[in-house]
C-alpha cells in the first residue's frame, strides 16, 4: 500500500462474528468493496474460496479470537496479493502482531475497537491502530487509520507495548479485581440484607462480564504479557490502603479529574 493510497476492497475473516458484521456493514456503508470469509475456509476442500474471498483486496482483517489467531494468519498469508495489508482486530496487540509477523512477509497493522458490537449512544468509537511491518515506501497504518475514519470510526496511533500496558488495566485489572472483590463480599454472613444503590449499581455492572463475558476477559488477561506485572502494581496500592493512608490514595485517583477543578 503506496503512501497516500486509500483501500477500496476489504477482506473480512470472521464477518459472521458480531464485530466482523459491524465493520463489513460499517466500511460497506463508506462505499468500500466487502468480501468475507467464515469457517471452513476450505469448503470444498480446495483453496478456491480463499483465494475468490481475498483477490484484489488491499486489507484482509482477521476478526477471529486470539487462540485462533496464528492458524489463520498462516491459512490466508499465502494468497495475498503483493502490497495486501494484514491486520487484526484483537484485544491484545504484542502476540496477535509477532504472529502476523510470522505468517506474512508484507505489511502488517494491528488494530483494537475500544467498543463492542452495540455501541453506547454518545461514545466515541475509538480504534487503536499500531504498526507491525511497513515496506518501503508503504503507510500502512495511516491507510489503515483513513479506512476507519472514512468508515465513521475515530482512529488514534499506538504502540503494541502502549496498547497492551493499557489494556492490563482497562480491561484485565478491572475484570481481576471485579471478580476478587465479589469473591471476597460474598463471604460476610447475611450481606444479601445490606445492599445499597451503588452496590447494586457494581452487582449489575459485573453480571454481564461473569455471565456472558468471563472466558472472554480470561483470555484477554491470559494473553496480555503485562498482566501480571499490573496485578503486583495494584497489590501496592491494596497495602497503602492496609496502611490506612486513604487520603494519599484519594489524591492519587483524583487524578482522573484533574482538568475539572
Amino acid at each position: 500500500m503506496r503512501a497516500g493510497q486509500e483501500i477500496t476492497r476489504v477482506a473480512i475473516v470472521g464477518a459472521r462474528g458480531q464485530m466482523g458484521a459491524l465493520f463489513a456493514r460499517a466500511f460497506h456503508k463508506a462505499g468500500v468493496a466487502v468480501a468475507t470469509l467464515d469457517r471452513p475456509y476450505r469448503p470444498d476442500g480446495t483453496d478456491d474460496a480463499l483465494r475468490a474471498a481475498l483477490a484484489g483486496a488491499g486489507l484482509v482483517l482477521l476478526s477471529v479470537p486470539v487462540p485462533a489467531m496464528r492458524a489463520v494468519a498462516e491459512t490466508v498469508a499465502p494468497h495475498l496479493e503483493p502490497g495486501c495489508i494484514l491486520a487484526d482486530v484483537c484485544s491484545v496487540k504484542v502476540r496477535p502482531l509477532a504472529q502476523m509477523l510470522g505468517a506474512y512477509a508484507g505489511p502488517v497493522v494491528g488494530t483494537h475497537p475500544l467498543f463492542g458490537p452495540v455501541i453506547p449512544e454518545g461514545f466515541e468509537p475509538r480504534v487503536a491502530v499500531t504498526p507491525g511491518r511497513e515496506n518501503a515506501n508503504d503507510d500502512a497504518a495511516g491507510a489503515v487509520s483513513r479506512l476507519f475514519a472514512r468508515a465513521g470510526f475515530s482512529p488514534f496511533a499506538s504502540t503494541a507495548e502502549e496498547h497492551d500496558r493499557a489494556m492490563a488495566t482497562v480491561q484485565g485489572l478491572n475484570f481481576i479485581t471485579t471478580v476478587a472483590y465479589l469473591a471476597a463480599a460474598r463471604q460476610t454472613p447475611g450481606i444479601e440484607k445490606y445492599l445499597t444503590p451503588s452496590f447494586e449499581r457494581r452487582l449489575e455492572a459485573a453480571r454481564k462480564m461473569l455471565t456472558q463475558d468471563r472466558e472472554l476477559f480470561q483470555l484477554i488477561s491470559e494473553d496480555n504479557p503485562f498482566m501480571q506485572e499490573t496485578v503486583r502494581q495494584f497489590a501496592a496500592y491494596l497495602d497503602i490502603a492496609a496502611g490506612g493512608d486513604l487520603d494519599l490514595l484519594s489524591a492519587r485517583a483524583s487524578w482522573w479529574w484533574r482538568d475539572k477543578a
